[in-house]
């Protein structure tokens, strides 16, 4: 399955050492002013080689945008767009080529089609990725318009993570520096640990938290539509992810006495004093700051020596070559906005359905 999304839908292809990646946008509304500078800014904070924590591969991930604009704005039919790949090193993956790198998508894609491209893990990359960023921009781009804000940042690497909830820290620092976490103390505790991960050869995983404000009540649907399991849908699509949880998640083994959020009507309008639930209460959004986090694996391809077993079977060794990250975090605070955009912004326009 390419597609993303109900209204608002994303078709993304392309591999990772192909000629480009890209994808389709379907279902935007016409007349979206489109701020080409905010979309390439958007794919700037993805894009490989831009810190000593990320892959030293280099690419600009320039975007192009072929259709579905005219003078500036969007004219209701689809939007395509290609992001050229300009420096793959195929001969890096050779060695890969007859083996299954563990914890990987190799061997699950050569059982299930019977043909892999074994460069770059093909469509498997992370890559592939840029195209939902894109996606991601331009629903931001339209969420804007509904004061609806997303803000993602690095809460957890290794054993290393943030004391308190999201509103102890000023989240405009989280650009500040390259881990993408809003505690500068805590953030160059996390670049080190990266730092030493990756001279071991070695990769780390962790926590992204995200925050959306401004999300109207009412988004969601009450039974199999339900806002936070789209929300987990669209989290763990992506590369790497692993676990998610919304509100106070696996931390409920408590009291409804001590979760449950009073009510209390503030000029008008109903609000609640705490906010355990995470802005969604049986599924349908409440008015209140949702936040949500995503947990991510360490990256399986890493540069030390690993049992595994080859293409017919066999066990083998295999140690890796090439570019590659040693800690996801950084580059997936923008896709996790991306996805959480798009998440919005098609049931905000399924809403306008009703």
């Amino acid at each position: 399955m390419n597609t993303f999304g109900t209204i608002y839908r994303l078709t993304s292809f392309g591999e990772s050492h192909g000629a480009a990646v890209g994808g389709v946008i379907d279902g935007c509304p016409p007349g979206l002013e489109i701020d080409i500078d905010f979309i390439q800014s958007e794919l700037d904070r993805r894009r490989p080689g831009q810190s000593r924590i990320t892959t030293p591969r280099k690419e600009s991930d320039k975007v192009e945008l072929l259709s579905g604009i005219f003078e500036g704005k969007t004219t209701g039919a689809p939007i395509g767009f290609i992001v050229r790949n300009e420096n793959h090193q195929s001969s890096d993956y050779d060695n890969l080529k007859g083996v299954f790198r563990p914890s990987h998508a190799d061997f699950t894609y050569q059982q299930k089609y019977g043909i892999r491209d074994h460069r770059g893990g093909g469509r498997s990359s992370a890559r592939e990725t840029i195209s939902r960023i894109v996606g991601g921009a331009i629903a931001r781009l339209w969420l804007r318009q509904q004061q609806i804000t997303i803000q993602a940042y690095t809460s957890q690497v290794g054993d290393i993570a943030l004391e308190n909830d999201y509103t102890k820290y000023d989240l405009s620092l989280t650009e500040e520096n390259m881990v993408r976490c809003p505690d500068p103390e805590v953030a160059q505790r996390m670049v080190t640990l990266i730092n030493n991960v990756r001279i071991q050869g070695d990769s780390i995983g962790g926590v992204i938290t995200c925050v959306i404000k401004g999300t109207p009540v009412g988004l969601g649907e009450p039974v199999f539509g339900k806002l936070h399991a789209a929300l987990g849908s669209a989290m763990l699509s992506i590369n790497a992810a692993k676990g998610f949880d919304y509100g106070m998640g696996f931390n409920v083994t408590k009291r409804g006495s001590e979760l449950n959020d009073p009510f209390y009507n503030d000029k008008g309008v109903i609000r609640t004093r705490t906010n355990h639930s995470g802005g969604i209460q049986a599924g349908i959004s409440n008015g209140q700051d949702i936040y949500f986090r995503v947990a991510f694996k360490p990256v399986s391809t890493i540069l030390s020596e690993q049992e595994t077993v080859d293409i017919h079977g066999e066990d083998t060794t295999i140690k890796a070559r090439g570019r590659h990250d040693p800690c996801v975090l950084p580059r997936a605070v923008p896709i996790v906005e991306a996805m959480a955009a798009m998440t919005l912004m098609d049931y905000a326009l399924l809403a306008k359905t009703k």
